[in-house]
């Protein structure tokens, strides 16, 4: 079996990609390090010392300049972060391009979190709490004000709006009629953003931060121990037949943890779980070569972490 490996990272201009990038620049088994974004505009060509311009996952050519890219670079892995990649590949049921292996998280997860309907359609069948959610013209539920509006596909703030009163939610309506509506819990009892690892012989991690976000990131978090959420994390992570890694956002309620977004990719703290020994990347990659996962020591409650930026002159 070879030792080192070449590897290929598209989306690696976002946040997650330069904290992937970091990560794997100081990885023993990475022979050489590819990155892909659609823009220049971007901090990746600082991170990535084989950086390349790509295609829109949209264009009728992507898949073939891509299978191209590996081809000609003798790529092992490939490392889709953009979450329309990952869709596509998804969608299509490609689990490898030419002869590189895609590493990420397993399709039932992927299917399920990507679409926040599926989702909490999902945690109603397995009985897991759910903050009420239907379309906007379902009456399933009553809904009080302030009630939350999101896209049904995507993550972020920006398809995330707090609707306080019945003009504003006949206003975005309108404007969004294929998002969904979604009680609001407010942030009284703390927000969690969660991971959990899974590999293929069914071994299992996950790591619990107590966060604040700032800008839609989280710019503050404290690793938490929490017998509720973690019990839930896990069994969610066992209902999806998880393989791979994927961070579950949540928000308590009298006590008792509300699921509300599965994100069925690496997450933008990646990096600071990265420095906290929790590396789930290097154990998705491990699992993908087909070696034992390397141990965990979870010694990381009460430690924080805060977000900041780098600058760079080209």
């Amino acid at each position: 079996m070879k030792n080192k490996f070449n590897f290929l990272v598209t989306g690696c201009g976002g946040d997650i990609g330069q904290s992937i990038g970091k990560i794997l620049n100081e990885y023993s088994v990475v022979k050489s390090l590819y990155g892909i974004d659609i823009n220049n505009k971007n901090v990746g060509q600082f991170i990535y010392k084989h950086f390349s311009l790509g295609l829109n996952c949209e264009h009728e050519d992507y898949l073939l300049s891509i299978e191209s890219f590996i081809k000609k670079n003798n790529i092992d892995f490939i490392i889709p972060l953009s979450e329309p990649e990952l869709r596509f590949f998804s969608e299509k049921n490609i689990n490898k391009v030419g002869t590189a292996q895609i590493i990420s998280a397993s399709s039932k997860a992927q299917k399920t979190g990507f679409d926040k309907l599926k989702t909490v359609i999902f945690l109603k069948e397995n009985k897991f709490p759910y903050p009420k959610t239907s379309s906007l013209n379902e009456e399933v539920y009553k809904f009080k004000y302030p009630l939350i509006l999101k896209s049904r596909e995507g993550s972020g703030s920006s398809k995330v709006h707090l609707i306080e009163d019945k003009e504003s939610f006949n206003f975005f309506k309108k404007l969004y009629p294929d998002f969904i509506k979604q009680e609001y819990i407010d942030n009284t009892e703390g927000e969690y953003t969660c991971c959990v690892f899974r590999s293929s012989k069914k071994e299992l991690r996950s790591i619990i931060f107590k966060r604040i976000l700032y800008g839609g990131y989280t710019s503050y978090g404290k690793v938490v121990e929490n017998k509720n959420i973690s019990n839930l994390i896990e069994e969610i992570s066992k209902k999806l037949d998880l393989r791979g890694s994927i961070n579950i956002q949540l928000r308590m309620k009298k006590n008792k943890p509300y699921v509300f977004e599965i994100n069925p990719r690496f997450s933008s703290t990646v990096l600071f779980r990265h420095m906290l020994g929790f590396n789930d990347l290097i154990w998705s990659i491990e699992d993908a070569i087909g070696i034992d996962i390397s141990p965990y020591v979870n010694d990381n409650v009460g430690k924080e972490f805060f977000k900041g930026f780098a600058e760079y002159i080209k």
